[in-house]
């Protein structure tokens, strides 16, 4: 009985101290013994403590673990932490298991990393929620040379292709490099990884170095490592020799079988440098020496090359062919054959084939991309009804339209002078969920202006600035042109400071029109004004600048002004032009400076006057 007593006071005592825990996680070290619950610093507790618990919370726990724990339950400690810092995305977290990690590694530590600590932190790094900052790297190519390696070939690839990707292409070669000197594994998806990125960066002599150091690694180059050499090679133009490579491959003693892909990028890279013969030869080559099937990807590379070289009738060719192979025909496919149609004014036969090939592969529609090459084609050829048609069909189809297609639209409309239509399609655009770009705003304020509708060229213009779309040097300009040629010079000066407080720089051809207007508008003080603005702003006049002020000097007979001008003219070497000689021979011959003229022209080269320059009108 008395046992009993005892038993149940004990069991009442644990239970109460159970109930008498915090419910905070933190706490719960608490119920460990000091060996496992206290970490080797201050930083590793208040950690946790910071992501748990409040002040009070966080003073405990620094009281509880400043203790010096033994070795080894200080590691495991860390380790936790690590992995729990790791495991978040929280970039705060990151900062603060590098500076444990950055203790862990210190010369003078009493808990260095061990075959544990390794794997947490090549797996965590290699988390996409991490960035990988310098101490990051340095710290994976430390723990690499001290012999810790990541866990496996899936971590190891996620790293290099993370740090390629970041823009740290060197840094993944050091750190592929540490780990192969200090004796970690090596297998082909690393070095595919690897590859990918120096192809990236076209850094020839490492890839060159690579591919020799395979051998010595003991690792079997796959296809997919021979697909990026090709790839690569194919991209810097160097085809001759991604021949050579696939040779390689089909040599009896290879241990590799070129793939269809491989194929396709050798079809691809011949059929954009204009070797479309040599494109179809190894098609052919494809079945009958390596028993590789072309697929729906390789007849329509082929199909698109043969119809942007209107060859139309060999692309037919093609298509007859694959529908007789049963390789199955897609939207690709469909789209090639209407685009290169488009691009050789076939428009009527581009849309009678869409029309056919829709009832003949009902699988197969067109998307945005096959409509929009036909909608633009008929506004190009100013048939607005027609391309409003296929709009209205699109959408009828379940085709959603995407930003080209609205911008197309925006920049159709506006060509033909349908203002209005066009800015109900920005409105339209906006409203399901697209933002309008500059370059359709800038189509849209240009027509308002051509149209002399200078108010609602302005009201776009505070539009596109409350829709957060910064104003550039077209848009300033265009709004300059405007108002210049509606001769409200005031306005077009507002806008012009304006410009200037937005920080986007003025160019020569913002000052000419600016220069011009006042000079017809028998204002040459100001452009004077304007004309020394620019230079003080190192924007060079070209001779449609010194054209329009030298017509200004001219319609106020200021002369004695001309020939300082025509100084300048010669000092910074700008050639006058047809139109700049017609002026000055015309009013200098009249006024009796001939031999002024003479000298001008002496000077500045007889042989060497532009006459590729127009009139600033």
């Amino acid at each position: 009985m008395r046992f009993l007593a005892t038993q149940s006071r004990g069991v009442a005592k644990r239970k109460m101290k159970r109930r008498c825990l915090p419910k905070n996680p933190c706490f719960r070290l608490t119920a460990l013994p000091r060996s496992h619950a206290s970490p080797s610093s201050t930083t590793a507790a208040t950690t946790d403590v910071d992501c748990d618990g409040g002040v009070g919370t966080r003073s405990y726990l620094m009281h509880l673990l400043t203790d010096k724990p033994s070795h080894n339950a200080s590691l495991g400690y860390l380790n936790y932490q690590l992995r729990s810092l790791l495991g978040s995305a929280s970039p705060g977290r990151l900062s603060t298991a590098l500076s444990i990690l950055r203790g862990m590694l210190s010369p003078d530590s009493t808990s260095p990393p061990d075959a544990a600590t390794g794997p947490i932190v090549f797996s965590g790094l290699a988390k996409h929620s991490h960035p990988l900052n310098d101490e990051s790297l340095s710290i994976l190519v430390k723990m690499a040379k001290m012999g810790f390696f990541p866990p496996d070939a899936f971590v190891f690839t996620q790293l290099i292709s993370k740090l390629c990707r970041s823009g740290a292409t060197s840094a993944a070669w050091d750190f592929f490099h540490a780990v192969k000197d200090a004796g970690g594994s090596i297998e082909a998806p690393v070095c595919d990884a690897l590859f990918t990125g120096l192809a990236a960066i076209r850094d020839f002599p490492r890839m060159n170095l690579l591919f020799s150091e395979l051998k010595g690694l003991g690792v079997r180059p796959d296809v997919a490592t021979f697909g990026i050499l090709i790839n690569h090679l194919c991209k810097s133009g160097r085809l001759d020799d991604a021949l050579n490579v696939l040779d390689a491959m089909s040599s009896p003693d290879s241990e590799v079988t070129p793939s269809t892909i491989i194929f396709n990028t050798l079809i691809d890279g011949l059929c954009k440098a204009g070797r479309i013969q040599d494109g179809l030869s190894l098609f052919d080559r494809m079945k009958s020496n390596h028993a590789c099937d072309p697929d729906s990807a390789t007849y329509t590379i082929l199909i698109d090359a043969f119809c942007k070289a209107a060859e139309l009738d060999k692309a037919y060719e093609l298509l007859t062919r694959m529908e007789k192979e049963r390789v199955a025909v897609d939207v690709f496919t469909l789209t090639a054959f209407v685009n290169g149609m488009c691009k050789h004014g076939m428009i009527g036969s581009a849309l009678d084939f869409f029309r056919k090939k829709k009832v003949k592969w009902p699988e197969v529609k067109g998307n945005a991309i096959t409509y929009n090459i036909l909608i633009a084609a008929f506004l190009q050829s100013n048939k607005v009804g027609r391309a409003m048609a296929l709009f209205a069909e699109m959408i009828k189809e379940g085709v959603s339209p995407d930003s080209t297609i609205y911008s197309t639209l925006i920049w159709g409309l506006t060509q033909v002078g349908k203002l209005d239509d066009a800015y109900s399609n920005a409105l339209l655009m906006r409203k399901n969920g697209f933002r309008i770009g500059i370059k359709s705003y800038n189509i849209l304020i240009s027509g308002f202006c051509k149209k002399k509708r200078l108010d609602k060229a302005f009201e776009i213009y505070d539009e596109m600035v409350d829709d957060g779309c910064k104003p550039d040097v077209v848009t300033y300009g265009t709004l300059i042109n405007g108002y210049c040629k509606a001769g409200e010079l005031d306005q077009a000066m507002k806008i012009f400071r304006s410009m200037e407080m937005s920080v986007v720089p003025a160019n020569t051809v913002i000052y000419t029109i600016l220069i011009d207007s006042y000079c017809k508008n028998h204002k040459v003080d100001d452009a004077i004004d304007l004309f020394n603005e620019m230079q003080k702003q190192n924007i060079l006049p070209n001779v449609k600048t010194y054209t329009s002020i030298f017509k200004g000097f001219k319609d106020q007979n200021m002369s004695h002004k001309a020939f300082e001008l025509m100084d300048k003219m010669n000092l910074q070497g700008c050639k006058p032009n047809n139109v700049t000689m017609n002026v000055l021979t015309g009013w200098l011959t009249a006024i009796g400076e001939a031999e002024r003229l003479r000298l001008f022209v002496h000077r500045m080269g007889a042989s060497d006057i532009d006459s590729s320059n127009p009139d600033v009108s």
